[in-house]
């Protein structure tokens, strides 16, 4: 069956799935369909049969629109596996171009009734019809629903939707770009960006999402709850939903057996019969949580509104109501499915679900959510009259009962929930009901604290049914164990009488603010609501909105570099260090590797090992995944060294590595990685005093997942490889201006002369980035020049890079032809300051920011603020003081790879005359 899916690819560098033998699986049957940008945009709609996906690419994308005739082609089947494919099919393969999952979601066979509960009659139905030439199929997706066919002409196929209370002919469905599983568009992986596997599963039934148990259908839940904060704030942790002003509820759908269950566990399937029979007919059992909401005449939810259709008990009240005021049910979670809690799954993957399987109708909708964006949230909410937001932790789980911190509530107005003590009586108008209601809230220990009388508000039928309400509950005790001195008189002359009652009822007030004495300012009735236990009123108190986590972790833990350190100030020449559970074995710790120089001492391995270790939680993040060449000084800087790049021999296991394709010695070799603390130690023991890293990884977050990852094996492997793909331009700026005092034949030695004329250059260099709109890092190399570094997306190889450095180096040096030089002649390059684009290639290296330089002061390659480039020398950066200015300044470059820039679509508008 997947003979021919597996001859049109080459899995060595593709990244697509390898077939696998047909899976054969149970419970409902899947579709997918993946937008897919290759040689022509298309939508490749894929059906689950027979343990494969059979596949039809729909050249303009599915339609509501039931007048709308797409043509589909079918093509090879696909294995299993490509359901949750996304990602970019290298240069030169099958299909070549970004691929996202566009919809996904379960399906049956229509034509005879649903299926989704026999497996193999479903698929007996779809192998009968695509052998004739039809089929018509009932989509259960995220985007798509409802009915469609798919019928088969004398060349290809139509696929046509059927008219059904899904169908729309105003809806444009393909312009809903964005993947169902990573919320990626085409562009952004054409961009270079990664989809994150943690929050990238494919979640197609209730037994995909981890953590799910099997569990028969609950008679309750107790519903979760949320935390109140002050502010709205931002986080791609978090969704964010509008905060419905409605009642909570939560529905048991059970084929056309639904019950709609309040916060406290009250029936009240009755009072809303519309919402129960959009509930019916669904077809998977379902528990879903949910506010019921009416609209006030501005079309907005309102809780005043919603009063009007709590505790109606008569048949012929709730039908009247349901004409004069509709009510609706915005479902935001699912609880349990098909045999399944789901209640210990990531909030993102019930979401997922739920948009699947809820079928929506009149009176039930699915609540939208923002991505990321709360502050973006809360302004539409505001705009829109709605109450506020609830923020929702993405991998919270359901705490049923709980008021939880993983959802923070952050209201547009201010209101809470209070237990009426009891009223006080009326005046004129209101001589028959009452003037305002007492009301407080339970404190800590469980007593109730007086905070308002309630006295606007009420219209005069709320006023009548209230008194009616208090009369039944009247008491002789007062509910309230704490009272403020005076507060008796609640405002009011004491002559008025009050009028206790026992403390059954909750209302909602809005208000001003909180006094300073603990009362309510300017306070306004906005309902009662029998949802809410009274035990339950407590005042709220604002916790801080979440803080956004440091955007690099550190990859060496202080306790570690604390533990090495200790270790290395034994007096003690051999010793083995242990670090984060490896053991590394030192040697010839007190030699000298460089020479005592003006004042300073003679500096020792243990003196290169300190500085390492202290600068590990600085270096590793930049080292990490990129492979390394090793200078290698055994016997110091004043004797000989040596080249390494690929390691022939046996490594200690904490050492990572990569086999890659070495085209100068036609063979594969191995190249050192260094991504922990114990590696970066070890190359202190072996005297690695240097520190060269590629401008590339082999990692694919956030920009390579496009890429393959094999890079072993020919040239053309390699050249498709991550590997050959840079994250940054670079630019080597080495002044070839002499002191005066080198020998013959040696290189220019560093001078303050030389080395003003090269942050000339750097300057200029920064003016001209700037004039691009592309942000750039300097570093001193540590030696005599300074590199500047430009992030870019990994979309083009080192050859069109290095391309693109020699165009700005040429300009540059039209600029200022007697001080730059782009000779490849050193003779040529005297008295000028040499811009090397050249180092722009596959294989080449640059020390690392924060490698130690073999030269008499012990340098360091030191980031710098462009603003301080004209304050500092060199020589101001040692391996004995370097630690001390991160520990002032920071990583200056930390952020460096979220500053990306698309140097292809620059290269592409320039590249247009019509730009």
């Amino acid at each position: 069956m997947l003979e021919d899916y597996k001859k049109k690819r080459d899995f060595e560098l593709t990244s697509e799935p390898p077939p696998q033998p047909p899976a054969t699986g149970d419970g409902r049957l899947i579709f997918i369909v993946q937008k897919h940008d290759a040689s022509r945009l298309h939508y490749d709609v894929r059906f689950e049969v027979d343990g494969v996906l059979k596949s039809f690419p729909v050249p303009k994308g599915p339609s509501l629109d039931p007048a709308q005739k797409r043509l589909a082609v079918m093509t090879e089947d696909h294995p299993m596996s490509y359901a949750s494919y996304e990602g970019v099919i290298p240069k030169g393969e099958y299909g070549a171009g970004p691929v996202i999952v566009w919809d996904a979601g379960t399906y049956s066979p229509d034509e005879h009734g649903l299926f989704f509960h026999d497996r193999a009659e479903a698929e007996r139905q779809m192998r009968e019809g695509i052998e004739k030439g039809k089929i018509s199929v009932f989509f259960q997706g995220a985007k798509l629903k409802g009915s469609w066919t798919f019928v088969k002409t004398k060349t290809d196929w139509l696929m046509i939707k059927h008219r059904d209370r899904f169908d729309d002919t105003e809806r444009d469905v393909t312009l809903e770009d964005r993947s169902v599983i990573s919320g990626l568009t085409i562009a952004d992986l054409t961009a270079g960006r990664l989809p994150d596997p943690a929050q990238s599963r494919l979640i197609v039934g209730p037994a995909d999402i981890e953590g799910a148990k099997k569990a028969a259908l609950p008679r309750s839940i107790d519903p979760m709850q949320a935390t109140l904060t002050e502010n709205a704030f931002s986080s791609p942790d978090w969704y964010f939903e509008p905060k419905m002003d409605g009642v909570r509820a939560l529905a048991f759908v059970d084929g056309d057996k639904v019950r709609l269950i309040s916060r406290r566990g009250i029936d009240q399937t009755k009072q809303y019969p519309s919402i129960v029979e959009s509930l019916r007919g669904q077809t998977e059992r379902l528990v879903l949580d949910g506010e019921i909401v009416a609209l006030d005449e501005r079309g907005v939810p309102s809780f005043q509104a919603i009063q009007q259709r709590l505790g109606l008990t008569r048949k012929s009240e709730i039908e009247r109501m349901e004409a004069e005021l509709p009510v609706y049910y915005y479902v935001f979670d699912l609880l349990w499915a098909g045999g399944y809690d789901l209640r210990p799954g990531r909030l993102r993957d019930r979401k997922m679900l739920l948009a699947q399987l809820l079928l929506p109708d009149a009176a039930v909708s699915l609540l939208d959510h923002f991505e990321a964006d709360g502050e973006a949230a809360y302004r539409a909410a505001v705009e829109h009259g709605l109450e506020g937001v609830l923020a929702k932790r993405r991998d919270s789980t359901y705490e049923s009962g709980r008021r939880s911190k993983s959802w923070l509530k952050v209201k547009a107005t201010r209101e809470d929930d209070f237990v009426v003590g009891g009223f006080s009586g009326g005046a004129g108008g209101r001589a028959k009901t009452f003037g305002a209601l007492l009301v407080g809230q339970y404190d800590d220990e469980g007593r109730l604290v007086y905070a308002a009388n309630v006295g606007t508000g009420f219209d005069d039928r709320t006023l009548a049914s209230l008194r009616k309400r208090l009369d039944a509950i009247a008491t002789d005790e007062s509910p309230f164990d704490v009272m403020e001195p005076g507060s008796m008189r609640f405002g009011r002359p004491k002559d008025v009488p009050v009028t206790w009652v026992r403390p059954d009822l909750v209302a909602t007030v809005k208000f001003s603010e909180w006094t300073a004495d603990g009362h309510l300012r300017a306070p306004s009735f906005l309902g009662l609501r029998d949802d809410k236990a009274p035990a339950d009123v407590h005042r709220e108190t604002a916790t801080e909105p979440p803080v956004a986590a440091s955007p690099v972790a550190s990859v060496a833990a202080d306790d570690s570099v604390e533990s090495v350190l200790d270790q290395l100030a034994q007096k003690k020449a051999k010793l083995t260090l242990h670090v984060g559970g490896e053991k590394v074995p030192l040697t010839n710790l007190d030699k000298e590797l460089w020479p005592a120089w003006q004042d300073q001492r003679a500096l020792t391995k243990r003196d290169l090992l300190t500085y390492l270790a202290r600068v590990s939680p600085y270096i590793l993040p930049h080292m990490r995944d990129r492979p390394l060449t090793l200078t290698r000084y055994p016997n110091g800087i004043a004797e000989s060294h040596f080249y390494q790049k690929h390691w022939e021999g046996k490594l200690p296991a904490f050492v990572d590595s990569v086999t890659l394709w070495s085209g100068g010695n036609a063979k594969d070799g191995n190249y050192l990685l260094c991504n922990n603390l114990p590696t970066l130690l070890w190359l202190g023991q072996i005297a690695d005093i240097e520190l060269h890293t590629w401008y590339s990884r082999v990692s694919p977050d956030p920009d390579g997942a496009h890429l393959p990852e094999t890079y072993a094996g020919s040239d053309k492997r390699f050249d498709q490889s991550r590997l050959n793909f840079p994250d940054f331009i670079v630019a080597d700026l080495d002044p070839y201006i002499y002191s005066g005092e080198e020998a013959k034949g040696d290189e220019p030695e560093l001078n303050r002369r030389a080395f003003k004329k090269t942050v000339e250059v750097a300057l200029w260099l920064k003016e001209l980035l700037d004039s691009l709109s592309l942000s750039s890092f300097v570093k001193t190399t540590g030696k005599t020049g300074l590199h500047i570094y430009v992030p870019i997306l990994r979309q083009l190889d080192y050859d069109v890079v290095r391309a693109a450095a020699e165009t700005i180096g040429k300009f540059l040096l039209r600029a200022h032809p007697r001080v730059i030089t782009m000779e490849w002649s050193t003779v040529k390059r005297k008295g000028k300051i040499f811009f090397d684009h050249n180092q722009n290639a596959k294989g080449k290296t640059l020390a690392s920011i924060y490698s130690p330089r073999p030269l008499p002061w012990a340098g360091v390659s030191m980031p710098l603020r462009w603003e301080e480039l004209r304050d500092v020398y060199p020589t101001d950066f040692t391996i004995l003081n370097a630690p001390d200015r991160l520990s002032e300044v920071g990583d200056l470059w930390a952020n460096i790879l979220d500053e990306k820039h698309d140097l292809g679509a620059m290269l592409e508008a320039a590249g247009d005359p019509e730009d």
